[in-house]
């Protein structure tokens, strides 16, 4: 959201760099190699779908931002939603960032309405190209249930640190509603899919045993969301 706010160029080219590098040390394997000049299109596709980390600082510095100010944007997109318990300080979410589960159903719920970044999470497979090159680098999205295709998935993306554990946020539309859910501090790493087809069965089958208080009715942020939090899951419809 802070890239695109920023006016980044989709058809434009970014290189890794050293620095993206260094930015990704600790997670996941990448398939960015430096050097290598990608499309920022595809570089949304490379983070959001499979989580690839040198895939941020590309994008800030594709926007015309370097780490500092691509985290400095992302602490003004959490402000201008309104998540006062949400501070980043990691442009890739490896170190220090955090949230709650409330707020970060809020931010998937805004990711959402923007267009680009809903069909990018909503893929579920992407061949992406450097420039100059003939073989591609196939992506395969993490979301698991939106590949399984028993519930009707928009889009969503998962995420793991030895402090958060296995997380999930994904939107769904179940019972002609579109639901964004919240699963955080799973310990096994197919255990917040499975909690997300229990929650979504539940859903399906008319929430039984559900209560929703008139007070939680007027506590809506932002207005047009109605949202509930049951320990570990969110769920705002």
């Amino acid at each position: 959201m802070a890239v695109r706010k920023k006016g980044l160029d989709l058809d434009g080219w970014t290189e890794i760099t050293k620095v993206d590098a260094k930015q990704a040390r600790g997670g996941a394997k990448t398939r960015l190699d430096v050097g290598e000049r990608f499309r920022n299109i595809d570089l949304l596709r490379a983070m959001l779908m499979a989580s690839d980390n040198r895939a941020p600082t590309a994008l800030g510095r594709g926007a015309g931002m370097d780490a500092d100010e691509l985290v400095k944007a992302m602490n003004g997109i959490a402000k201008d939603l309104h998540l006062k318990r949400t501070k980043f300080t990691d442009p890739t979410g490896l170190r220090g960032n955090i949230s709650t589960a409330r707020e970060m159903a809020i931010a998937l719920r805004a990711a959402i309405d923007d267009g680009v970044l809903r069909e990018v999470m909503g893929d579920d497979f992407e061949e992406v190209v450097a420039k100059g090159r003939h073989r591609g680098i196939h992506y395969g999205t993490t979301n698991q249930p939106l590949v399984a295709k028993k519930y009707d998935v928009i889009g969503g993306k998962t995420g793991y640190t030895t402090a958060a554990g296995y997380c999930y946020i994904t939107a769904a539309k179940l019972s002609e509603k579109i639901v964004v859910m919240a699963f955080l501090g799973a310990e096994g790493k197919q255990t917040r899919f499975a909690d997300f087809n229990r929650v979504a069965e539940w859903i399906d089958r008319g929430a039984p045993g559900a209560k929703v208080s008139t007070a939680a009715h007027a506590r809506r942020t932002p207005p047009r969301l109605d949202t509930e939090v049951h320990g570990h899951v969110a769920a705002t419809r």
